[in-house]
């Protein structure tokens, strides 16, 4: 019950601290102007309660007091508290001018009255805090200067007094020199504790801003390789599209005004065919990169076996292979896991056996294989086809848009590759290509092991 009266109680003073602190805050004011505030409202608030116990420990001791050092001893009572009343309605400037003039003012007519009162420590005092809390430079010259001229003047250059407080109230002489330390050391604190805390929200400012502006940055860099990509789709549907469709649309032409013969047509159909598979390679990639894009970053992970997604993929290759004569060789003995999307790996997959298929001369073979890395499950899919030269394998991967015909003369998109990168980069993956013109190619990808 006690240590609960205790917290309480502790509460209840830092409560009652904020609120004098807080006096004359608004919220135009940026956060270092309501620091310097704070702790201007923080040392008046103890001057007031200094003006108040002073006079009462002054009354406990049995010591002769002259009537001016009465008058000093409660003076910081009604200055603190005129400070306290003008921040409170906003007058901020009266604030600083009347603490810095009065407070200075009192304490040299102690010395003036003949009075050593022991507390020239303080014009030591409104020295420093006229540094911190005055904004324009020469009032602080002003009350610097002030200061250390009546410093100089009641403690230097004057000697003699009719009142030497250490001789006629020693107690209260003593006291007097511990409390002008006392506040010298807590408004030194004070302004260092504000300066500390505003240093350190300035780093995280920084630091949220650095964080900001890094976002902003990848959300560029997100937006010009999406533009990038949308030139390229521009220039694929533009370019590549058109042709299987008027080589369609010729054949019906020429067969519905030329009355072509059975045999003529024949022998145009397998080219056409040829195109329309094409057509419908570069649909299929151009609507699965269109779903993903409608996805955004909203992948659908689950457990995947890849060896049996790459038997699944073999179903659908099957006839491009066939037709062909390329033989696929794939070892799918034992069950290998990753967790990832299993739409966008299907297409990866498709995409680089199609390839495969596509570059490999007739009797050739693909070799699809599964191997894990430590973390990592490795695919690879090779063939015994064309290969490439380093000039094209760096260029696969580019931002130009670039493509080559298979040894049958297929045509390509372009796109599939680069939506292969897409995908796998989306999935934690990585793609590599190895080749050698006239020895065939080797591409193989990465993703996280389950």
């Amino acid at each position: 019950m006690q240590v609960l009266e205790q917290t309480e109680s502790k509460q209840m003073s830092r409560f009652s601290l904020q609120r004098i602190k807080t006096i004359g805050y608004t919220d135009e004011m940026d956060s270092y102007s309501k620091r310097r505030l704070g702790i201007f409202n923080l040392i008046n608030f103890f001057g007031l309660l200094t003006g108040i116990f002073t006079p009462l420990l002054a009354l406990s001791n049995d010591g002769y007091l002259p009537l001016i050092a009465w008058i000093v001893a409660a003076a910081p009572a009604f200055i603190s508290f005129v400070v306290l009343y003008a921040n409170y309605h906003h007058h901020y400037n009266f604030a600083m001018l009347w603490y810095f003039i009065l407070y200075p003012l009192i304490t040299s007519l102690v010395y003036i009255g003949s009075i050593d009162a022991g507390i020239e420590l303080f014009f030591l005092l409104y020295a420093v805090f006229s540094v911190f809390f005055l904004q324009e430079l020469k009032l602080i010259v002003v009350a610097i200067g002030f200061s250390m001229i009546s410093y100089i003047a009641v403690y230097i250059v004057q000697h003699h007094y009719k009142f030497v407080m250490a001789e006629i109230n020693y107690p209260f002489f003593v006291f007097m020199h511990a409390l002008s330390i006392a506040l010298i050391f807590a408004g030194l604190f004070l302004i260092k504790k504000e300066n500390k805390e505003f240093q350190q929200e300035i780093i995280t400012s920084n630091e949220e801003l650095n964080k900001y502006n890094l976002e902003i940055e990848q959300q560029k860099e997100e937006l010009s390789e999406l533009n990038n990509l949308k030139t390229k789709l521009f220039s694929v549907i533009s370019h590549d599209i058109r042709t299987p469709l008027y080589g369609l649309r010729n054949l019906f032409k020429s067969v519905h005004e030329y009355d072509l013969p059975a045999e003529e047509i024949k022998i145009l159909i397998p080219d056409v065919v040829k195109d329309l598979q094409y057509t419908t390679d570069l649909m299929e990639n151009l609507l699965q990169w269109a779903k993903s894009q409608m996805k955004g970053e909203a992948l659908s992970p689950q457990l995947i076996d890849v060896n049996k997604l790459i038997t699944d993929v073999q179903q659908v290759v099957r006839l491009q292979a066939e037709n062909k004569q390329v033989y696929i060789n794939s070892k799918t003995d034992k069950p290998v896991y990753i967790y990832a999307d299993k739409e966008m790996i299907e297409v990866v997959l498709r995409n680089l056996i199609s390839n495969a298929i596509k570059f490999t001369p007739k009797q050739g073979e693909v070799t699809v294989n599964v191997r894990e890395s430590g973390e990592l499950v490795e695919v690879f899919v090779k063939d015994t086809g064309t290969g490439m030269s380093e000039e094209s394998r760096k260029k696969l991967f580019g931002d130009e848009y670039f493509t080559t015909k298979g040894t049958a003369n297929e045509a390509g998109t372009g796109l599939g590759l680069m939506i292969c990168k897409e995908f796998l980069k989306k999935n934690g993956g990585e793609i590599q290509v190895q080749s050698e013109l006239g020895k065939g190619s080797t591409f193989a990808f990465t993703l996280p092991r389950a």
